[in-house]
């Protein structure tokens, strides 16, 4: 899991835990967990830009919105009660559903791998409106993953609390994650709209900055897919491991944990910087292998079903034709 998503989680069990000590407190502990977790929220928020990339620059701030709304009902229509339910009556399968959201991640992280190396390129017009709509429910879809992560690691904080007091505290959480996710969202979107603002005022420092911004941010936003698309690998794999070895199979895990420690103890005063990289590396590598898997599965069994829609119409002309080759119209006709 990457540093920015660890120290984001470890800022939101402070929250919960601080939420506990006193519910009345909750609006004041939510806001210190938040400004101290807005430095990290950009590394979090890296999957949601490239929904919005290569759009028409008056439709990415809409967008970001339906987003948001869409992540504010993810939260609050279909995690929290789903999660509240569960903990109260199940919570034993509180981590099978979040192996689910896991593998579901590996499987968007591996199919846009594939996409790129497929070349798979949209049409223009209609097709451009549709490709909106459809990268808004992805993104909506990949924010359900994400944000129930974050709302059962919640969870597990406040566990020995009320259902209550269980759920004020996660409806703050829920709030200022998505202000804080989504906003952030909106400023690196818009930063090349500032740059051509700042380039037209006349100070020559504040004009080259402009000028400097607009020509980066391309290339921040395609860094920015790239790591998206990373931490949806990472993210995914990281949660399945963790998940198999709460189940009780610690096969996979030990094996990173075991590897993690090896490569800490090997460098050094570098030890945890290196210890993490190999952990997040090797989750990744796991979130890619099921996600192909699950990619190749899909597409094998779309293939199956586009093949049987045709057989039928393929062998009904197949039958009406004559030996000769001739088509069955110019028969009738003869």
């Amino acid at each position: 899991m990457s540093a920015g998503l660890a120290a984001l989680l470890d800022d939101i069990a402070v929250l919960a835990r601080a939420a506990a000590a006193s519910v009345d407190d909750v609006g004041v502990a939510a806001a210190k967990a938040g400004a101290k977790a807005a430095g990290v929220v950009i590394d979090d928020a890296a999957v949601t830009p490239q929904y919005v990339r290569g759009l028409a620059a008056e439709r990415e701030i809409p967008i970001v919105k339906r987003i948001a709304l869409g992540s504010l009902r993810n939260k609050f229509l279909i995690i929290l009660p789903v999660i509240l339910v569960l903990s109260q009556f199940l919570p034993v399968l509180l981590t099978p559903l979040l192996m689910l959201g896991g593998a579901y991640l590996c499987y968007e992280g591996a199919e846009k791998i594939w996409e790129r190396i497929a070349h798979r390129d949209h049409g223009d017009g209609e097709q451009e409106r549709v490709d909106e709509k459809t990268l808004v429910a992805g993104a909506i879809r990949t924010d359900l993953i994400l944000s129930a992560e974050i709302m059962v690691i919640s969870l597990n904080e406040v566990a020995s609390e009320t259902f209550w007091s269980r759920l004020i505290i996660l409806s703050v959480v829920a709030v200022i994650m998505t202000v804080l996710v989504y906003g952030a969202v909106g400023l690196i979107v818009k930063m090349d709209d500032v740059g051509l603002r700042l380039a037209e005022k006349p100070g020559k420092g504040v004009a080259k900055f402009g000028r400097g911004l607009v020509k980066a941010m391309p290339k921040v936003l395609t860094g920015l897919s790239v790591i998206g698309t990373a931490a949806m690998l990472w993210v995914g794999g990281h949660i399945l491991l963790v998940g198999a070895d709460d189940l009780g199979w610690h096969g996979p895990y030990s094996i990173v944990h075991h590897m993690e420690e090896a490569v800490h103890d090997a460098t050094g005063a570098l030890g945890a910087v290196f210890g993490w990289f190999t952990n997040t590396l090797a989750s990744a590598v796991v979130g890619l292998a099921i996600g192909a898997l699950i990619v190749a599965f899909m597409a094998l069994t779309f293939h199956r079903k586009s093949h049987k829609k045709e057989t039928p119409t393929e062998t009904a002309l197949a039958e009406a034709a004559p030996v000769d080759g001739t088509p069955p119209a110019e028969t009738e006709h003869r």
